[in-house]
């Protein structure tokens, strides 16, 4: 009788165990399909022709007659090319000016020892606690009076900095033992040198991470390069989209708009989806201690 009832538990323990791990893949597929939609809705939109999209009195979820028309008119009916050219730039340079900044002050917040250093870095935690509407009052003001409008200087220098990334970088120096640096400072080495061939290399998936981050949140700028221009050369492709959509084809041809937001998007998809581990690995590795 003990082993029937001991057979009677195990199945349903088993029942249940599949139960749960039933419901557990249907609501993450539920979840996948809510967050997908958009984006398949955004690519199919894109390859649909100008007649048949407008055609439809009922949405449909395919298309028999897909066209690449609609990238075309992207690229020629608007600036498209240039907005890609200025927010690389924009990327790449504020993103390099950033990193400078963020490594040698995660370098002195966590190996110099300097009067006062716990209070300034207590302040500059502090100023995460400021909204960024206030932060970005005071520099359009800063960067207006400076007659910096309508140019990359303009756009690249408030971003060169964060709180967040040399506070990330520097709990992920402290993790690296102190007596490497002393034993360094007895050989003669210098500051900069134990920087460059020690910290960074030990790091690097902490600062790949902050440079794959920095370079999405460029890409995805708005706000600032929208209050700080109002040159179409200097638009991003974030702003060249409202462009498009307020003054270009977008009212009139959605299917050309949704091709001029995939082909935007495409790149930080696919940045995303190559570098996804090192992401995750440096945000855990740079918040964890000891």
């Amino acid at each position: 009788m003990n082993d029937i009832e001991n057979k009677k538990i195990e199945q349903k323990a088993k029942r249940a165990a599949f139960l749960r791990s039933f419901l557990r893949y249907l609501l993450l597929v539920l979840w996948a399909v809510l967050v997908l939609f958009p984006f398949y809705w955004m690519i199919l939109s894109s390859v649909k022709t100008y007649s048949s999209y407008n055609s439809e009195y009922v949405p449909k979820f395919f298309t028999l007659s897909p066209t690449l028309q609609n990238y075309v008119t992207a690229f020629t009916a608007v600036p498209l090319a240039k907005y890609f050219l200025n927010t690389f730039i924009f990327t790449v340079v504020t993103t390099f000016l950033m990193m400078i900044v963020v490594i040698f002050a995660a370098f002195a917040f966590a190996r110099l020892d300097f009067k006062g250093k716990d209070i300034v870095f207590s302040l500059f935690l502090s100023l995460m606690m400021i909204p960024n509407e206030l932060v970005i009052i005071t520099n359009f003001v800063t960067i207006t009076n400076l007659d910096l409008r309508n140019t990359y200087l303009g756009l690249i220098l408030p971003s060169v900095t964060s709180v967040f990334y040399i506070y990330l970088l520097k709990e992920n120096f402290e993790q690296i033992p102190e007596e490497l640096y002393k034993a360094a400072k007895v050989d003669g080495t210098s500051d900069f040198r134990y920087l460059w061939k020690v910290m960074i290399p030990i790091s690097r998936p902490t600062i790949v991470t902050i440079i794959i981050l920095k370079v999405i949140e460029c890409w995805n700028s708005y706000v600032w390069p929208r209050l700080i221009t109002d040159d179409q050369n200097y638009f991003l492709v974030s702003n060249g989209i409202q462009e498009i959509r307020e003054n270009g084809f977008g009212r009139e041809n959605v299917p050309a708009m949704m091709a001029a937001v995939v082909v935007i998007s495409v790149p930080l998809v696919v940045l995303f989806l190559i570098f996804r581990h090192k992401i995750m690995a440096g945000v855990a590795r740079g918040g964890t201690k000891g």
